[in-house]
């Protein structure tokens, strides 16, 4: 008879996310690991495997929510220059989150020792096409209904975008000024025809 999982995996899940953005992936250890999540080796290898399989649920787990919210937020708006910009909106409100670590787990995944791993690969880049098919298709609908311009290649301007933000979430580690940063956004997207 197997035993059934002897601590809070929610809530250990979401402790390794915050040491996974404390430290990045390669730089943690499954004991660092095991220390933060309060579990034993035994558990955390019958229950997760290995710390390549723990992050793979940390990244589920992040998209799921914290991509959900800026998904939502760009896609649920009346209009998508109103929905670009409640995307950087919802960006910057997460950032300024006092309960949540600064660095983007998503943006952090993009380095070397996570991608030379081929299922966390596979994983980021399957989310990345599927955000990227869902927002392309709603800049076409936009050009359809006068939105935006008929010149304007929505293919380009999403990877455009998603390179921005990208950027934006490494820098603004460095210097943080809200005003500056929300001027630099709205200057880039009328920049876009956005």
């Amino acid at each position: 008879m197997t035993r059934g999982i002897e601590f809070d995996y929610d809530e250990a899940i979401q402790e390794a996310i915050l040491l996974f953005q404390a430290t990045g992936y390669a730089s943690t250890s499954v004991r660092d690991l095991q220390k933060a999540m309060k579990i034993q080796e035994g558990s955390f290898y019958n229950t997760l495997k290995s710390k390549k399989n723990l992050y793979l649920e940390c990244l589920k787990r992040y998209s799921e929510t914290v991509g959900k919210e800026r998904a939502e937020a760009l896609f649920s708006q009346p209009s998508i220059k109103l929905g670009v910009r409640a995307l950087f909106k919802t960006i910057l409100d997460q950032f300024e989150d006092p309960a949540a670590p600064r660095l983007c787990l998503l943006a952090s995944s993009i380095s070397s020792d996570v991608l030379s791993e081929p299922e966390l690969n596979e994983f980021l880049r399957t989310q990345l096409a599927a955000f990227r098919t869902q927002f392309v298709k709603h800049l076409k609908a936009a050009k359809k209904t006068g939105e935006l311009p008929a010149e304007l290649d929505p293919a380009t301007v999403v990877d455009i975008i998603s390179t921005f933000a990208q950027g934006l979430l490494r820098v603004i580690l460095l210097d943080y000024d809200r005003k500056q940063l929300e001027r630099q956004i709205e200057v880039f997207l009328t920049g876009l025809g956005l």
